[in-house]
């Protein structure tokens, strides 16, 4: 029998019980009620609500500007479009990398002001007590390694880490570190820019060629 099409709301156990049984778990990233509402209907496992909306809706070069006050805005709209998904808010840059006690600080406002379900929080060795801290006041916590945006001027690119050796061996051991800590997923990052550009070209290909509306598409 299928989890996924069994439960009426996800929640961090839903997704253990999904990984235990061999389940894919489906995961998208979300800044508004419409599409939060669009994609909860669906069937979207987790919604993230991710600090990308720096890029995607804001304009910034990369995540960094991203406050508190604004993923905390993203992450109401979100929410209140959301009946079954589990809803996992981001942690912005600087909301929890100085010191464990301004970490939890961070996450416990994110979940007082949002209703969401967890946070997220990128990096592994260097945040373990910030997890340690948050997870002890019964908030859940995705980690995030590999692709790292809130890294980027730390890395100097945005491409993919832990190709080389030393890069993988210190992955695997934050992913031991996190989930030792509590951590109840770890993700690495997908760009769907490049998916949301091959369909849009697709889209404009089909308008130019008289392929789109077809019969089945107009009213």
């Amino acid at each position: 029998m299928s989890i996924h099409k069994e439960v009426k709301k996800v929640t961090t156990h839903t997704l253990l019980k999904m990984k235990a049984n061999g389940e894919k778990i489906a995961m998208l990233t979300a800044y508004d009620f419409s599409f939060a509402k669009i994609f909860d209907a669906a069937g979207i496992d987790v919604l993230l609500v991710g600090d990308s909306a720096g890029n995607v809706i804001a304009g910034y070069e990369t995540t960094v500007p991203v406050t508190l006050e604004q993923i905390i805005y993203h992450a109401q709209c979100v929410v209140r479009g959301v009946n079954r998904s589990l809803v996992v808010v981001d942690m912005p840059f600087g909301t929890y990398q100085s010191n464990s006690d301004i970490a939890l600080a961070s996450a416990i406002r994110i979940m007082k002001e949002t209703g969401g379900h967890s946070i997220k929080m990128e990096g592994g060795e260097e945040i373990i007590e910030s997890v340690k801290k948050i997870v002890s006041a019964g908030i859940p916590v995705m980690g995030h390694l590999g692709l790292t945006p809130q890294s980027i001027y730390k890395f100097g690119t945005y491409n993919v880490r832990a190709k080389e050796e030393e890069e993988a061996d210190k992955l695997r051991n934050d992913i031991k570190l996190l989930e030792q800590a509590g951590c109840f997923a770890v993700v690495q990052y997908l760009n769907m820019g490049e998916q949301i550009d091959t369909a849009i070209k697709q889209y404009v290909t089909d308008v130019k060629n008289n392929d789109f509306p077809n019969e089945s598409e107009s009213y």
